[in-house]
Formats: structure tokens, C-alpha cells, sequence
């Protein structure tokens, strides 16, 4: 992540598309050679990409952005084993009205950047891939942008569930064919926050909500947050916490916690 936090925009750059890529590149490595105290040569790796592509004047906000995040280790003369593994692509479209909310309308996309498996088997069993399963979001409804840290919007939503070999993602267990496709309809609420803690230390979080109109006690979360410590030009630690909740993937919550220490690389 890179250490800015949402400010106004300046009249020079209203209504002008504006790119941003930024590539966070981890790595940790160990071996030992003749080494008595015990210990196995390990070697992991992590790839975190965000990129923004957004035009904002006084009447139009159109927002692009991707993250994505992949990561490998190994330990002796074990295998390599994926361990981050993340696809998230989000489109928005506001009009100011004047009014103290503004309709929008945004496309989001959820998947995962590769294969991935369940390591708790032998052999591991793959359990994903890229759009195996997808999550494919359209949603019309109302923001809240009047903060410069803050955003949030609330609106019905139109999901998909798409997949191909892993169908335990979109089947309907009532019937007696097995769906890859499950079209679902009902509200969708996302919050950013986006706050700098320090001179060079910010936190960043987005919280999504979604629940169909037929279980509205039943609730997905997703809860993505990172705090993120520039130390130098070239050198940032991340701290990533997400959190998920979906029934129909798990019926107990999903955590995954992160800590990264390396090389920022502003590509654009």
C-alpha cells in the first residue's frame, strides 16, 4: 500500500483519468549448513499489486481498481505450497445531484488469482481456481462521500456465482442437477475507511455486506483491513487482517492475518 490517504482533488486533475500502480514484494529465506541446533532451510515469497484507475470531476466519480495478492513458501525439502491467493476487481460510477447522497452504480469481482488446494490432505486436494469459484457483484443504489476518509454506499445487488469443476460453490442441494451458476438478488453495503495514523503510517479497511432478499438474517461479510508503515523510499511493512464470513463456503469464520516486510515499487 502506498502511504496517501484520500484528499480533495486538485482543479488541474478533475476530469482527468489518473492511474496508479503499486507493487509491494515480500521475501524471507533461511538455510543452514552443518548447523547442531536443529532448523530446515525455508524460503517464502508474497506479491501484493493494487492498481487504481479513476476520473473524479464535480458532477462525475468513475473508480477502477484491482488488488490482487499471491504468495508461495517451501520448507526443506518439502513442496512448494501457495499461501495468499486473492482477486478482487471493483468498478464504481457516481453522479453528484446535489443532494447529500449520490446514486451509483458499481461491478465487483471475486476470485482467486490461481489454482489453490487444501494442504491438510495427502496429497493436497485443489479446491479452487481462477472463476472456479467467481463472484460476480452489479449493484444500484446510493453513496456517501461527503467525507474525505470515509465512504459508504448502500443498494440492491445482483451476484452470480459462477463455476466449472468445484461446484459445491453454486449447486442447489433441492434439486437433483448439479448448477454452475446461481443468480442471487439482494443488499449490498461497502464501507472504505481510510486513515493516516502517523506521517508515515496509515490504516486502510473495506468492509462489505451482503445478504439475499430470501435470508436477510443471514449475512456474507468481508472484511479487508491493512495498516501499512513506509520506513523508506523503497521499504514498507504491511499488516493485513481480512475477515470473512460465507456460509455457503464455511460455516465458521474465515480470518487470515499477514505480515510483510518489503520492497514498494511505484510504477505509476
Amino acid at each position: 500500500a502506498t502511504i496517501n490517504v484520500t484528499a480533495q482533488i486538485p482543479d488541474s486533475l478533475k476530469g482527468k483519468w489518473i492511474p496508479s500502480l503499486v507493487t509491494n514484494i515480500g521475501f524471507n529465506q533461511i538455510a543452514f549448513s552443518n548447523w547442531v541446533k536443529g532448523g530446515e532451510n525455508s524460503i517464502a515469497w508474497s506479491i501484493l499489486t493494487n492498481f487504481h484507475y479513476n476520473n473524479i470531476s464535480d458532477l462525475w466519480t468513475f473508480k477502477n481498481s484491482i488488488k490482487a495478492t499471491y504468495g508461495r513458501s517451501k520448507i526443506g525439502s518439502g513442496r512448494y505450497i501457495t499461501t495468499d491467493n486473492d482477486l478482487y476487481i471493483e468498478n464504481l460510477a457516481s453522479y453528484n445531484v446535489g443532494w447529500a447522497v449520490s446514486p451509483f452504480i458499481s461491478n465487483s469481482i471475486r476470485t482467486q488469482v490461481t489454482k489453490g488446494y487444501d494442504y491438510k490432505t495427502s496429497p493436497a486436494k485443489q479446491i479452487s481456481d481462477l472463476f472456479d469459484p467467481g463472484y460476480i457483484t452489479q449493484t444500484l443504489g446510493f453513496t456517501y462521500d461527503k467525507y474525505s476518509n470515509i465512504i459508504t454506499r448502500l443498494g440492491i445487488g445482483l451476484q452470480e456465482v459462477i463455476t466449472n469443476r468445484f461446484n459445491q460453490y453454486s449447486d442447489d442441494l433441492t434439486t437433483t442437477k448439479t448448477e454452475k451458476f446461481k443468480f442471487e438478488t439482494g443488499i449490498e453495503s461497502v464501507t472504505d475507511f481510510d486513515f493516516k495514523l502517523d506521517e508515515n503510517i496509515i490504516y486502510k479497511s473495506k468492509l462489505r455486506l451482503f445478504s439475499q432478499f430470501k435470508s436477510l438474517d443471514v449475512w456474507d461479510v468481508r472484511f479487508d483491513n491493512i495498516i501499512a508503515a513506509k520506513v523508506s523510499k523503497i521499504i514498507s511493512v504491511n499488516f493485513n487482517y481480512l475477515v470473512v464470513y460465507e456460509k455457503v463456503q464455511s460455516p465458521k469464520t474465515q480470518i487470515k492475518e499477514a505480515l510483510q516486510v518489503g520492497l514498494v515499487f511505484n510504477l505509476l
